[in-house]
């Protein structure tokens, strides 16, 4: 109609001459149109899809890519932003496990406000991993100066002892270790801290800890493990998750330097399994007031099947193996003598380490015997100190499935205090990721528990026993001399 409508304003041979063009023209797109719409009729729904897919631009699968690349990082790193986001950083809940019926246990909890109430992560440290990885790499530790003292054992083996006092950290000068009867008579109390697998008194939680309280008047002594924290190994002996004696042989070194100040006990991570093992064992017969297990493994066994179950999980089972080949080879001279040295260097799991050095070194028959007798789990019902138990339910390292929440609940001097979040030693909180959450957690603990008149009540009994206990040996000793006396005399008259 168009071309009509044209032609119609057009006289002559001109008007025929251009109508026809427009005619053909025209003639030809409509059979251009139907080529095109019998093509796209015999094409298959594949290349139809991939035409459609092309005619989007470039840009949009760019952002889908990075959407999905967020979402499966989200995932994967167990972030948890949105959830406090949409419930306004109001923080979680502190679950508390303990025996209801016990005295000591709702007396302590009563006056502790932090186990009561609620913990808020760091906003931007979101995730397990996110907070432990941070710790690790970053740590926000506090500056810290210590001083050192060299415990002996009876092996020949050398401990180092870091203290860090009142004094050391508001005034930053340190105070000289001596034996004189003034610091002998020192009544403040004594926090012992025992590191992580691999760890020491230079780790960012071992410094917020010890900063934190020698600022509210402790004195802080970092024990740490034979052959770490810059010390060579004297001796042929070596620690692991469940070697008790050197932490025996400290507390009892400790108490005898300064028997009026009360101890207490903090344990980390593989320091925790330790703690709360020694405790069971010893009972009634330990110096010890109170102590606290931060993220403790409890069962040895489950937490080494669990870091070999997840792609996750097995990236910190080899952070582990390397931080523990590093430590071999700082010790090459004796560990090449005493256990299999090609297989330690060609370890890439730490249950491959603990088969060809900690089995070897600790004379057990197979690695899962060493995991089995080493977990503390099986002295739990034992622990006669008052013990605070920390830990996190998505902590990456020492899993949820380990924690024994019957054992806990019948113990009348055990109180657990679990977390939905938190990490491995992390539970950072604040803006800023200034401060440990479980620090101010142990702190306050401590504090309600050398004013509980239960524990001073116990703490004097314990003295009155310990020195009943010494005036016994000590008469038996004498008895036992007095003895040899007189056989030698008998035996000189005889002659």
């Amino acid at each position: 109609m168009c071309s009509y409508f044209f032609l119609h304003r057009l006289k002559g041979k001109k008007k025929l001459r251009l109508g026809f063009r427009l005619d053909f023209f025209f003639f030809l797109k409509i059979c251009s149109s139907m080529d095109s719409g019998m093509l796209a009729a015999n094409a298959s729904p594949y290349d139809r899809l991939v035409q459609a897919l092309a005619l989007i631009p470039i840009s949009y699968y760019l952002f889908a890519a990075l959407f999905i690349f967020l979402a499966f990082l989200y995932t994967f790193l167990e972030i948890h932003f949105l959830h406090d986001l949409l419930t306004l950083f109001r923080g979680y809940p502190v679950t508390l496990t303990y025996n209801s019926s016990s005295h000591l246990c709702q007396s302590l909890l009563s006056n502790c406000n932090i186990l009561r109430g609620r913990y808020s992560v760091t906003p931007w440290l979101s995730g397990p991993h996110l907070q432990t990885v941070f710790l690790s790499v970053f740590g926000r530790a506090p500056p810290v100066t210590y001083r050192r003292h060299l415990f002996l054992t009876s092996d020949g083996g050398t401990i180092a002892l870091d203290w860090l006092t009142y004094s050391d950290v508001t005034e930053g000068r340190s105070r000289v270790i001596d034996d004189s009867a003034a610091i002998k008579r020192d009544k403040t109390p004594i926090m012992i801290v025992i590191p992580g697998l691999t760890s020491d008194s230079s780790s960012a939680y071992a410094k917020h800890l010890a900063f934190n309280m020698a600022r509210n008047g402790w004195n802080v002594v970092v024990s740490n493990h034979r052959g770490l924290g810059g010390v060579s190994l004297t001796s042929d002996c070596f620690y692991n998750a469940g070697y008790t004696e050197d932490l025996r042989k400290l507390i009892d070194h400790i108490h005898c330097e300064y028997p009026e100040a009360p101890l207490f006990a903090v344990g980390a991570s593989i320091g925790a399994n330790i703690l709360v093992k020694y405790l069971g064992e010893d009972g009634t017969n330990t110096p010890l007031v109170g102590a606290a297990a931060i993220c403790s493994p409890w069962d040895l066994l489950i937490c080494d099947r669990f870091i070999n179950r997840k792609p996750v999980q097995k990236m910190y089972d080899r952070a582990l193996t390397v931080g523990l080949k590093g430590y071999a080879q700082l010790h090459q001279s004796i560990l090449s003598r005493l256990a299999d040295w090609e297989g330690i260097t060609k370890s890439r799991s730490v249950r491959d380490f603990d088969k060809h050095a900690t089995r070897i070194l600790g004379k057990f028959e197979t690695v899962d015997t060493f995991y089995r007798r080493s977990s503390s789990v099986n002295h739990v019902s034992n622990v006669s100190v008052p013990l605070l138990c920390i830990s996190a339910l998505d902590d990456p390292l020492c899993t949820r499935e380990a924690i024994p929440w019957d054992e806990c609940r019948v113990n009348e001097n055990i109180i657990l205090a679990t977390t939905p979040r938190g990490g491995h030693l992390a539970f950072y909180e604040g803006i800023t990721a200034s401060s440990l959450w479980w620090v101010r957690a142990v702190d306050e603990f401590f504090g309600v528990l050398r004013t509980s008149p239960l524990i001073k009540e116990r703490q004097k009994n314990f003295l009155l026993f310990y020195c009943r206990s010494k005036a016994a040996v000590w008469q038996s000793h004498c008895n036992l001399q007095l003895m040899k006396g007189h056989i030698w005399m008998l035996w000189k008259i005889d002659w």
